[in-house]
């Protein structure tokens, strides 16, 4: 049996408030997701994208979440989805950060990330997620960045 893994959700921002880098780029809010304790979006941060849940207008993040709750396959990646994305547009065209996800009976599995387009593994996960808690914070990131567009 594999070790759940802990996972709730916070505000966050692409750059904090002292960070030069923020001049002239756009400073996206988000739901980053919390592992255990460790930002994914940190973890992460070297691919300069940030998480999909939490921004973006009311109906775009409604997909992002049913996806996430496996409600509906990705249009074209199936079970695959898009976890970290562009921070100025969103949009998968730009190159994204995708997650294999998995339900076996109560649990919920993240596994095999990868960079897209190039298809390029990402060693990190896989996650285990109690099912019950895990909707219950992806259900949670809708306007998790403020109010939606």
């Amino acid at each position: 049996m594999a070790t759940i893994n802990q996972l709730h959700t916070k505000p966050a921002k692409r750059y904090d408030e002292f960070d030069p880098a923020q001049d002239g780029n756009k400073n996206t809010e988000f739901a980053d997701l919390i592992i255990d304790g460790n930002s994914l979006y940190q973890k992460l941060k070297k691919y300069d994208m940030v998480p999909s849940l939490g921004w973006g207008s009311a109906d775009h993040q409604r997909l992002i979440i049913d996806y996430f709750l496996m409600k509906q396959p990705h249009e074209y990646l199936y079970y695959r989805y898009p976890i970290l994305v562009c921070p100025w547009c969103g949009d998968e065209e730009c190159g994204f950060i995708s997650v294999k996800i998995d339900r076996e009976a109560d649990v919920v599995i993240w596994k095999d990330f990868k960079l897209e387009p190039d298809n390029k593994r990402i060693p990190i996960g896989p996650f285990y997620f109690e099912w019950e808690n895990y909707k219950s914070v992806i259900n949670g990131t809708l306007g998790a960045a403020g109010e939606a567009l």
